[in-house]
């Protein structure tokens, strides 16, 4: 299982991420054996990068300042092979968060791009109704759409919803599961995200163990669920990712 090859790997995922979900990343990760570091000034991401076995890029909070260090950071990546995800958090929403992930795809070439369906419409230029960060309303064929912009971006392409797709462009898979609540407190995708970095620093086929951990989210939030309070969802979360990455769940 993938989730427990990360706690057995340990890698470095550098997470230049969102200021709303950068704690509960790091304990994210944490949970499931791996080290996450958040770097995002200019002058250093290039050396952090160089260190880090995987990275994440996450526009949540973006700003001209972290535009650029992303910019720096991507490209060094590429330069050393390590594995690059983005996650285009509201990429719909302004112009400005358009214009940051066009010249971040067109500049930097990720490992894989990770969104909900209304990000995978703004990128794929179908018309879809934003609400903010949220996945928001439309209709589309969600494989179809993601193998396509999984080709166009030579990438693979995880699509997050009730029920997820992965796609490398030539196969994909559907991954069904899960629970409502996962979109009731923040964070749940940043941190999919993140622990998709990860994955990506494993051996064997990254479309598979993508497969594979999305399958183990989906299980997480199911188990997660069982406390009925929404204020110790997350903290359950958290719970349930450390036991399956230790094998202590089926």
């Amino acid at each position: 299982m993938p989730i427990k090859q990360i706690r057995k790997k340990k890698p470095l995922v550098h997470c230049m991420t969102n200021y709303v979900v950068a704690n509960f990343t790091a304990n994210g990760l944490l949970a499931i054996g791996a080290s996450p570091v958040m770097a995002d000034e200019v002058t250093e991401v290039e050396e952090m990068v160089a260190i880090a076995n995987a990275l994440l890029i996450n526009i949540g909070t973006i700003n001209i300042r972290t535009k650029e260090a992303m910019l720096l950071a991507g490209k060094k990546a590429n330069k050393l092979g390590t594995p690059v995800v983005l996650d285009p958090v509201g990429v719909g929403a302004t112009k400005f968060r358009q214009q940051v992930v066009n010249e971040l795809l067109e500049s930097v070439r990720f490992d894989l791009l990770r969104c909900n369906v209304g990000e995978l419409a703004t990128i794929a230029g179908v018309s879809w109704e934003i609400k903010g960060v949220d996945s928001g309303e439309g209709e589309m064929d969600i494989a179809t759409v993601a193998t396509h912009v999984a080709k166009k971006w030579n990438c693979i392409v995880v699509v997050t919803g009730a029920s997820d797709y992965v796609t490398d462009g030539d196969n994909g898979f559907w991954v069904t599961g899960g629970h409502i609540q996962m979109t009731e407190v923040t964070g749940t995708g940043c941190l999919l995200s993140a622990i998709c970095a990860a994955v990506l620093t494993l051996e064997g086929e990254p479309l598979l163990n993508l497969r594979d951990v999305l399958q183990v989210y989906k299980k997480v939030s199911e188990q997660a669920v069982l406390s009925p309070l929404l204020g110790s969802f997350q903290i359950e979360v958290l719970n349930s990712l450390h036991q399956f990455s230790r094998g202590e769940n089926n």
